[in-house]
């Protein structure tokens, strides 16, 4: 049986795309287990879909002082040695990365040991991680054309990013009765990114009032980010973090705020919904969410409001504007390059483990 190692962690964007490709990769035989943190959000979201999991010691690898760095070197050297003998008692035909510094430790370990390795970098430029890993890969999977271009090129291969296929396949309906929306107003969908968004969440409860003239409003604000005081507000719910019903309120939502985290934005241009990208700011990032938006933004596919410049005032006038000019977004958007990333992906892995047969 051939077995594959996923890998990938730290936020939900490492995480799901590798789970968009586990029923293609069981239907093609493979045997699938996951390496990542002790008790990071990966550990959650692999165990609730039965695949086996196991977790290793991860530190992180900042460019900027913090305590941390005389520490965190450790726990990545113990878990690339934790990473090496997982590696010798699962013997993969293959590993694919999705990227966090959970993975730098099993990537460089299969490199030790001649596995083959994947990774996919879904932001326009690589983060750290990435970059650490990228002499270990065999192919290095891509979002954006600008990424490819950057890259070595036997290496970097465009591909897009996974989209769980059940995104596509929501019900509208099931996503009103979930929120307890009617059909006689449009529908707005704030996503703030698997941790919240502070900044994003005052600035829409802020505008409420104003928004719930025109629109009904559904906010994924997450962990222990609810406003109790705001439970009950006719035309609106909140939510910290939601899954199985996801898909339900994509069909349902007629427009989208969101951050410009790479999965999002791709899953976002996957519906052809009308979208408004509000990037992590630079001085909390490394700014590939604002690469990210302004790639989107360029083409066609997204508006873009600067989280330095945000007002509930200007965030009023953005949603209503994007809603006016939303039919020139979504068209532009079904006009746009689709990828079967799942098929493209795998195709890669598949010929990886042929090579080395």
């Amino acid at each position: 049986m051939k077995r594959i190692i996923l890998t990938g962690g730290g936020t939900a964007g490492h995480v799901t795309p590798n789970i968009a490709m586990i029923p293609r990769l069981q239907e093609l035989g493979y045997d699938v287990v996951y390496i990542g943190s002790y008790d990071g959000i990966e550990k959650k979201l692999i165990e609730d879909i039965g695949i086996p999991y196991y977790g290793i010691s991860s530190g992180k690898l900042r460019r900027y002082f913090d305590l941390k760095n005389f520490t965190d070197p450790f726990r990545v050297q113990k878990g690339y040695h934790e990473a090496i003998k997982l590696i010798q008692e699962l013997k993969p035909s293959v590993v694919f990365s999705k990227g966090g510094f959970v993975c730098v430790p099993v990537v460089a370990a299969a490199g030790k040991a001649g596995i083959p390795v994947l990774i996919h970098e879904s932001d326009m430029s690589p983060g750290l991680a990435n970059k650490l890993c990228i002499r270990f890969a065999r192919k290095i999977c891509c979002n954006f054309p600008e990424t490819v271009s950057s890259l070595p090129k036997d290496k970097a291969v465009l591909t897009g990013t996974p989209i769980r296929r059940e995104l596509l396949k929501g019900d509208a309906q099931s996503g009103r009765q979930l929120c307890g929306f009617s059909d006689d107003k449009p529908v707005l969908l704030v996503m703030g990114g698997s941790q919240g968004s502070a900044a994003v969440n005052a600035c829409i409860r802020e505008a409420l009032p104003e928004l719930l003239c025109d629109f009904q409003v559904v906010h994924l604000c997450g962990k222990g980010k609810l406003d109790e005081e705001l439970n009950g507000t006719e035309g609106y719910r909140q939510f910290e973090y939601i899954q199985d019903e996801l898909p339900d309120l994509f069909a349902m939502a007629d427009l989208v705020v969101s951050r410009a985290g790479a999965n999002a934005i791709c899953e976002l241009l996957a519906l052809a919904k009308p979208n408004l990208l509000i990037p992590l700011s630079a001085q909390a990032s490394r700014g590939d969410q604002i690469l990210n938006a302004r790639s989107f933004e360029k083409q066609g596919y997204s508006c873009v409001l600067e989280e330095e410049e945000i007002t509930s005032a200007l965030l009023v006038q953005q949603i209503r504007q994007l809603y006016e000019e939303r039919k020139r977004y979504t068209a532009q958007m079904l006009q746009g390059p689709h990828f079967d990333s799942i098929e493209a992906i795998v195709s890669l892995i598949e010929a990886c483990c042929v090579n080395t047969d």
